[in-house]
């Protein structure tokens, strides 16, 4: 008997880069054993469709299963539901503060909180820049709510060649955290003392 796949949540909010949930789902397609649960807000899907092109029925096609914004009534939506995590790919002010707060006004911010409430892993790519004082609280906030802020950094370590790769390193990151293997990015090795 294979053991029961891994759920993972996927919320997709306005921030720019939309890039990074998407290729994220992608990567989570590859994934045998990881079930993608998707939620996207208003300001999301106006983005997937500005950045990248993709209409809607592009984007859910990359999940197992899709949860519409407004229903806080969804699976999602509880403890219950046995979530291995959540990222939020971009993460916008507006969610990040939401989040920072408690303020569970739709279906993305409140699976945010019960992944919180319920000590489970909590990854969110802040997207903005430069940040004033009340996003770095925010941030902090969240952070000794037990989430993790992850800011989609280019890693020129790794001497990437095009944007592709420098999101792959991003989403690997992201990956790295939630203890999910995959082949996106190298793992550093060092570099020798001499160099």
């Amino acid at each position: 008997m294979s053991p029961p796949p891994r759920r993972l949540i996927v919320g997709i909010s306005g921030a720019s880069g939309a890039v990074y949930g998407a290729r994220l789902l992608q990567a989570l397609q590859d994934m045998p054993n990881v079930e993608s649960h998707l939620v996207v807000s208003d300001a999301g899907w106006r983005n997937l469709r500005h950045e990248l092109d993709m209409d809607r029925a592009s984007v859910e096609a990359l999940a197992d299963v899709v949860h519409d914004l407004a229903n806080v009534g969804a699976s999602i939506a509880s403890g219950s539901f046995a979530a291995h995590g959540m990222v939020v790919a971009p993460c916008s002010m507006r969610t990040l503060a939401a989040v920072a707060h408690g303020l569970a006004d739709n279906l993305l911010t409140r699976a945010a909180d019960v992944v919180l409430k319920e000590r489970r892993r909590l990854v969110l790519m802040v997207r903005e820049s430069p940040l004033h004082l009340v996003h770095l609280r925010n941030m902090a906030t969240v952070t000794e709510m037990g989430g993790i802020v992850c800011p989609p950094m280019p890693a020129f370590y790794q001497r990437p060649t095009s944007v592709g790769e420098i999101v792959d390193h991003s989403v690997a990151r992201v990956l790295d955290l939630l203890g999910l293997e995959h082949a996106l990015a190298p793992q550093w090795q060092g570099l020798p003392l001499d160099s």
